[in-house]
């Protein structure tokens, strides 16, 4: 479990950045990724990632700017050329069904695969056995989601010496009672997967926002998050232009991440006055003076969400 960068550029591509996207890979959870926000140029990046647009299972568009929604169109077309076949569902605010339905209608553009596209209301958006999204409105100057992913508790580990001391193999079994079935085995005896786990792994949460200035909203969808992911269009000494345009300042994230008790802070959408170096050198410094586990999210770089660990790779 992992987020991969696509674009971290505010407002328009530059020559190291592209605009807004990332992707919440799931490839032992689920064999798939998520995508959130889609700027335009994200499927050229994806050529160039390791990500394929067939194990794209959702898509969440945290607004409708167009830094966050012009690659939209162009990557579920080409999604049916690249060989998925598996259905794809896009959450985002009201007005993205619209948008697509215009897009799709002018261009005369037709998928392979079942689309369903949602617009959706604050609160839990999707829920099965392993996730739960809720979604919260933030503060822009357009109708702004935040988004909080919170996978469930799964079961411990097995404790494979007890196994063993019943003289019980590994096999199919092992797999059974990792999944917290009950087994009845060859000599009728019934064992009980709770006496061979050890105590259930909390599950992580990651919360990934969309632009905004500081609110309530972002501490609530952060609260003891394993991640956050938030905006740093500015450092503080713009920051009354990050006021005005609905944007927040490194140091403004790392005091959401610090009141909201997250464990990790990644910072992306940095506006194109900085460049790689000394002066993202000095936007990361602004927010580790408040923040000290902070990093910068780069463009093909990965943060991973580990259980007992948090790191760059």
């Amino acid at each position: 479990m992992d987020i991969y960068f696509l674009g971290t550029g505010a407002g328009m591509p530059s020559t190291t950045r592209n605009v807004s996207s990332l992707a919440l890979r799931l490839t032992e959870e689920r064999g798939t990724f998520w995508l959130f926000d889609c700027g335009e140029g994200t499927q050229h990046q994806l050529l160039s990632s390791p990500l394929k647009m067939s194990k794209c299972e959702f898509i969440f568009i945290t607004h409708l700017h167009g830094d966050h929604l012009f690659g939209l169109p162009g990557f579920l077309s080409s999604r049916s050329y690249q060989g998925g076949q598996t259905p794809l569902t896009v959450f985002g605010p009201k007005g993205i069904g619209d948008y697509m339905k215009v897009c799709f209608g002018v261009s005369r553009t037709e998928v392979s695969y079942p689309l369903l596209i949602k617009e959706i209301e604050p609160g839990v958006v999707w829920e099965d056995e392993q996730f739960a999204v809720t979604a919260m409105q933030l503060s822009h100057r357009i109708p702004t989601l935040g988004y909080r992913i919170v996978e469930k508790d799964r079961p411990g580990k097995l404790k494979f010496e007890l196994l063993r001391d019943k003289g019980i193999p590994p096999g199919p079994v092992y797999g059974q009672l990792k999944q917290g079935k009950d087994v009845q085995l060859p000599n009728g005896e019934l064992l009980f997967a709770a006496s061979v786990l050890g105590e259930p792994i909390p599950g992580r949460t990651v919360a990934i926002l969309g632009d905004t200035k500081p609110c309530e909203n972002a501490v609530r969808l952060a609260r003891n998050a394993d991640l956050l992911v938030h905006e740093a269009t500015y450092m503080h000494d713009k920051a009354d232009n990050a006021n005005e345009y609905g944007h927040s300042t490194a140091q403004q994230a790392a005091e959401i991440a610090k009141d909201a008790g997250a464990k990790k802070l990644a910072l992306n959408h940095f506006s194109s006055r900085y460049k790689e170096g000394e002066q993202m050198d000095e936007l990361l410094a602004e927010a580790q003076n408040v923040f000290p586990n902070t990093v910068l999210a780069l463009e093909h770089h990965v943060v991973t969400i580990a259980e007992d660990e948090e790191g760059t790779a």
